[in-house]
């Protein structure tokens, strides 16, 4: 079910609200937002709600051991498989077909005579979400860093609450845990205000100007070759902002839903391509993955207490692994390789007291190159990603395409919206009846544009 869809806005969220609010039991209400979210999930194919609930119930399991135990033996055991079982269930629905098609081409390469042929396997969607936010759980109570959950209907309503549950934010247990023990019985004005305003802020960036940069950025990817400078920087930077717009809306209205529960998210989004140098643009750019990378796995592996060698090392495995959460292709490895580069390169400027003076540059020079890394994130093949650095290098000649022309108007139009306007977390919120007709107009916008599903972007990870 998508959030930008008729079924979810007239029908799911005032059925939810409603049960939400009117119950009065703490179990109840948790219980009830527990099957209202399995109803959201499942009504895109229920068959996979088992294995979230299998999900689930491991960690939950695990986690209860972990914190039981004092012997350290048992703890690392139940905790080695908690992680064994979500990181298989990932690793099988999502990186066997790679596996087997990297194996394949190896064999190729050799003239090898074997072919292993590809399993009939869907991507469950939004499984790198619910795993990452189950793996976070395990390993903090490992850590001594939280407490279990109360009872597994309060572990059941973290994992599946349906505003973060496709796409994030990776919200950690510790984040909302005390806000669930504690639940709120009435939704003040003030978090009503709040989730409206991000709610149809979102609403308006996915549907009013994220999907109408779609068009161009498909454009050139789905047929580069021979695009000039100009045609191929308009479809790069098309997606560019598509992304940005497509991803801060999601992260808004999953922010606003969770207010309209009484629930607040961490942010996951703040102003990503003002960064001014690679590290800001990921402290900036997907927050609760970058963190979770960070906390999980760069740290542990020794994060930048070493030689720069050793903190280049693992950097790069980092963002190797950060690529290939993204997608099961050597396209997203590539990606992630590329921003593992730059992080390494920059924290090698940085003690060489080389890092650029001026904000405006250092700004678009960062942003820049996010925009040349998107081009391995969004093209489909190698070939096809070659080919569009060829046009955007000037290869092909400047070759302006009139079919473009609509996008150079918008990509002025979001760039001011981008460079030079607050984000939605800097937007200090006074509602009166002017603030309630705008967003009432903005929000008729975007119903009355909503036509074909759209999902979002992150929904494919």
């Amino acid at each position: 079910m998508l959030f930008n869809s008729y079924i979810f806005i007239f029908l799911f969220l005032p059925f939810a609200l409603l049960g939400w609010w009117v119950l009065d039991s703490p179990r109840v209400r948790l219980a009830f937002i527990t099957f209202a979210s399995y109803v959201f999930y499942g009504w895109w194919n229920w068959h996979f709600l088992p294995l979230m609930i299998a999900s689930t119930t491991v960690d939950y399991i695990a986690g209860d051991r972990i914190a039981s135990s004092d012997n350290e033996k048992t703890r690392k055991l139940w905790l080695a498989g908690s992680l064994t079982f979500n990181l298989s269930i990932l690793g099988f629905f999502k990186y066997c077909n790679f596996f087997i098609q990297t194996l394949n081409t190896g064999a190729r390469s050799v003239d090898a005579s074997w072919h292993l042929h590809a399993l009939n396997i869907i991507l469950p969607i939004g499984i790198s979400f619910y795993t990452f936010n189950s793996m976070s759980y395990t390993i903090d109570i490992y850590r001594r860093i939280v407490r279990p959950a109360q009872s597994p209907l309060h572990f059941s309503a973290f994992v599946a609450l349906f505003p973060h549950l496709i796409a994030g934010p990776i919200v950690r247990y510790s984040d909302i845990e005390d806000q669930l023990a504690r639940l709120k019985t009435r939704l003040t004005h003030s978090q009503a205000a709040t989730g409206i305003f991000f709610f149809v802020a979102g609403m308006t960036k996915k549907v009013l100007i994220a999907d109408r940069f779609a068009k161009n950025a498909d454009m050139l990817f789905l047929s580069p070759s021979g695009a000039g400078a100009v045609a191929a920087w308009a479809g790069v930077l098309s997606y560019t902002f598509q992304i940005y717009f497509d991803f801060s809306a999601y992260s808004d209205m999953a922010v606003g839903l969770a207010h309209f529960l009484g629930i607040q998210f961490p942010q996951n989004f703040n102003s990503p391509y003002k960064a001014v140098n690679i590290v800001d643009f990921w402290r900036r750019w997907h927050i609760s993955l970058s963190t979770w990378l960070r906390d999980y796995l760069f740290i542990p592996l020794g994060g930048s207490r070493g030689s720069d060698i050793e903190t280049i090392r693992n950097l790069t495995i980092t963002m190797f692994l950060g690529g290939l959460w993204h997608g099961a292709d050597w396209t997203f490895v590539v990606w992630g390789l590329y921003h593992g580069a730059l992080l390494a390169a920059h924290a090698t400027i940085r003690r060489w007291g080389w890092t650029l003076r001026s904000t405006f540059i250092s700004r678009l020079v960062t942003f820049v190159l996010v925009s040349i890394g998107w081009v391995f994130f969004r093209a489909n093949t190698f070939t096809a990603a070659s080919q569009v650095l060829r046009g955007m290098c000037g290869l092909n000649g400047l070759s302006p395409d009139p079919q473009y022309l609509g996008a150079y108007v918008r990509l002025g139009g979001a760039a001011v919206i981008i460079f030079f306007l607050p984000n939605t977390w800097e937007i200090r919120l006074k509602p009166n009846l002017l603030y309630a007709y705008a967003l009432a107009v903005a929000m008729t916008a975007a119903v009355l544009m909503l036509g074909n599903a759209s999902p979002f972007l992150y929904f494919q990870f």
